[in-house]
């Protein structure tokens, strides 16, 4: 005798998000059955494409479904549909209404490669196949134009009162250093940062992104400020070398976003550790100091990166893509980074009682 679709329903209500801790069908997340004899086909919609656990989703679908009487054979169609955070759909006169998701980057100090990880998780989220935007927020020392390598490129155009956005390396991006001088100081006061952010913010032309990640300024100042009290933030991501006085700095940033209402999604660990040319690996600056701040403060931690010549030298050379291509350790890191921010955006929207889209093609 043939499944049936109720039987097929059901079997899915044993599968469960590993990340949300429901099942896909409360969830919302089967978008379709359909029963060709033997041959079940089963949509599932993610809620990101950049969902760490697709895999293993993928693998426990497969498995109830086959092992329903009269199924043969399944195939599994997995899509993504990354849903507009809480903050987003609640926020009246929203100033970037196509904008799903706004994820800040901060650290409580700089040097601690805050705009790298920014750049490269940007980077890593549109890889995974989302439409995403990178904005330079830190107005007195943008790193965009470098890390970029925009500088060869033509400052941006206008359309009316909106900037037109550089489209690179998979991502749109917007950085003040592309409007002024590239060697010229910005010797403003508070208010004109103030004015320079909202305007860079609201008047670039975005358009329709899943995520738009803002690079913040080091410390707890006017821009973070500011940022607070113009956009509907998802999150923050606290980025942190291991040693103590980086941690230190850290925690201000994490307590500054929890008193300015802003949820934080994790702590990266960065300049983890360092592996030599005899392949070992060397704990420079205290490896897993950042992962134990996290864990103390009751925060999630998102993944560490290690000293890499490699990102050294890519970024120094704006080709943030390169980092990726040649595949190991350093794309392994950096692509788990982002599938870890991203499952927290869509924990962070289950949580406020938004149901999931996942979708698998």
């Amino acid at each position: 005798m043939p499944a049936t679709t109720e039987q097929i329903t059901d079997a899915l209500r044993q599968v469960q998000d590993p990340d949300l801790h429901r099942d896909l069908v409360t969830l919302g997340m089967v978008k379709d059955i359909a029963i060709e004899a033997g041959l079940v086909r089963v949509h599932v919609e993610l809620t990101t494409p950049a969902c760490p656990m697709k895999e293993k989703i993928e693998a426990d679908v497969r498995a109830a479904v086959l092992a329903v009487a009269g199924v043969d054979d399944v195939e599994v169609k997995m899509t993504a549909n990354v849903k507009a955070s809480p903050q987003q759909q609640a926020q009246q006169d929203n100033p970037l209404p196509g904008v799903k998701n706004i994820i800040a980057v901060g650290a409580g100090k700089g040097g601690v490669g805050k705009s790298t990880v920014a750049v490269n998780l940007a980077v890593a989220l549109a890889r995974e196949g989302a439409a995403v935007g990178l904005l330079d927020g830190d107005i007195y020392g943008p790193s965009l134009p470098t890390l970029l390598d925009l500088d060869h490129i033509a400052p941006r155009t206008t359309q009316g009162n909106m900037i037109v956005p550089f489209e690179v390396h998979g991502i749109l991006a917007m950085t003040i250093g592309k409007l002024v001088e590239s060697e010229k100081p910005l010797i403003w006061r508070g208010p004109m940062a103030h004015g320079a952010f909202r305007q860079l913010t609201t008047q670039t032309q975005w358009g329709e992104l899943d995520y738009l990640i803002i690079d913040l300024p080091p410390g707890t100042g006017d821009v973070p400020l500011t940022m607070s009290q113009l956009l509907p933030l998802t999150g923050a991501v606290v980025v942190c070398t291991p040693q103590k006085v980086a941690q230190d700095d850290a925690r201000r940033a994490v307590r500054m976003f929890e008193q300015l209402d802003i949820d934080v999604l994790g702590i990266v660990e960065n300049m983890s550790y360092f592996i030599g040319d005899d392949g070992k690996e060397y704990d420079i600056f205290g490896r897993g100091g950042a992962e134990a701040m996290a864990a103390s403060m009751g925060v999630h931690f998102l993944g560490s990166v290690a000293i890499s010549m490699a990102l050294r030298a890519n970024c120094d050379a704006g080709e943030p893509l390169k980092n990726f291509e040649a595949g190991g350790q350093l794309a392994d890191e950096l692509t788990q980074l982002a599938r870890n921010v991203a499952a927290q955006v869509s924990i962070a929207a289950a949580s406020a009682g938004g149901a999931p889209t996942l979708s698998i093609t």
